[in-house]
């Protein structure tokens, strides 16, 4: 395939040290899942963390051998050639704690009681899958990585990394994000996970042992987030108020091919994920804020980070709009860090930052073209 990093295989990472979460809950051992491409150079300098999003996984680039459809979920982006050079650059994407691809989540077993985690799982943090994520870099001797980068709930992740380890990242790349929620944002994620939790095939998050999943509440969740990554233009360019059948019904069947679409993605995506895991990333999203406990002062809590910093946003992302770009721009300005922001022309919405922009595209390449000449001086 055209500049892919071609067949890839999953890794797993077992940790046996405890990790003591935010909220106070310790998880005394666990697993992650990641893949790499690309070649660790002699001094381990060339490596950079991708960071997924709410429904990511470990799965980035390349394709599996028994399933060359398989594709991963930012290959556009990944590979040789590409703005995320394998030629030049040790790429590293996991799936994060309390997944569904791997890593230790609710669906896993608990050594303790022999079911899976379900309900009992901790809630968890950026903080905490920054904390893991650290830990599996120093598994594979990364003291410092060269970038981290993420879009959307990935671009908080890869803040948190500045804030939590200013030492151990030179570059950080956000794309798509925001130093906190609004209270929109907050206000849809939990319809979302109310969607799930009233599902009466929910069962209090241990439906695994019951045999069934709350695929009703999972689709509900996924249509009416999968509503908000797009713009009103790109729905409106791709389906406008097109009828399925040419003719009104008079009913409440699928009529428009927009219901037809939502519904769709509704069902491939609750088809293969798992609905705590849901509940934990959208909960993960609420919860980010580093200046909360400053007072909200994000120029404080910016304060303490050291690496250079790559924003981007895109004029169409209603849910983490532009302006939410330039606050965390204003606060790293502040405190006189190097920082580029790039705001994209894009038609796409929120999920602008997978795809294939000219321009974007161009922004990424060449910030990263910079990376890899200033590792090599």
């Amino acid at each position: 395939m055209n500049n892919s990093v071609g067949i890839v295989q999953a890794q797993r990472a077992t940790f046996d040290q405890p990790l003591t979460f935010k909220s106070g809950a310790v998880l005394p051992c666990y697993e992650l899942w990641y893949e790499t491409y690309g070649v660790l150079n002699a001094d381990k300098s060339n490596a950079i963390l991708i960071c997924h999003a709410l429904s990511g996984h470990h799965h980035v680039a390349g394709y599996y051998e028994d399933d060359t459809e398989d594709i991963g979920w930012w290959d556009n982006m990944v590979g040789p050639g590409k703005p995320i050079d394998t030629n030049k650059f040790f790429v590293v994407g996991l799936n994060n704690l309390g997944g569904c691809h791997g890593s230790t989540g609710p669906a896993s077993i608990d050594p303790q009681t022999g079911k899976p985690y379900g309900a009992s799982f901790p809630v968890v943090t950026v903080e905490d899958w920054v904390t893991s994520q650290a830990r599996l870099a120093e598994q594979l001797g990364i003291t410092q990585f060269a970038a981290v980068i993420g879009g959307s709930l990935g671009g908080m992740q890869a803040m948190q990394w500045a804030l939590s380890y200013p030492d151990r990242v030179r570059h950080v790349l956000a794309i798509a994000s925001a130093p906190h929620l609004t209270a929109q944002n907050i206000a849809f994620n939990d319809v979302a996970r109310n969607a799930i939790l009233t599902d009466p095939d929910f069962h209090g998050g241990d439906f695994y042992q019951h045999g069934v999943v709350p695929t009703r509440g999972l689709r509900l969740a996924r249509m009416l987030g999968h509503i908000t990554y797009l713009s009103d233009d790109a729905m409106a360019d791709k389906f406008g108020r097109e009828l399925r059948h040419g003719k009104l019904n008079f009913s409440y069947d699928i009529e428009f091919q927009i219901e037809s679409y939502l519904r769709y993605q509704g069902d491939k995506f609750a088809a293969y994920f798992d609905a705590n895991t849901y509940l934990l990333m959208t909960k993960a999203l609420d919860y980010f804020d580093p200046a909360r406990e400053l007072g909200g002062n994000l120029n404080r809590a910016f304060a303490v980070a050291k690496a250079k910093f790559l924003v981007v946003s895109f004029t169409t992302d209603w849910r983490f709009a532009p302006e939410r770009s330039r606050e965390i721009v204003h606060a790293l300005l502040h405190n006189k860090r190097d920082v580029s922001y790039a705001e994209i022309t894009s038609a796409h919405g929120h999920d602008s930052f997978l795809m294939q922009d000219e321009q974007y595209v161009a922004v990424m390449r060449n910030y990263l073209n910079n990376v890899a000449a200033e590792g090599s001086l």
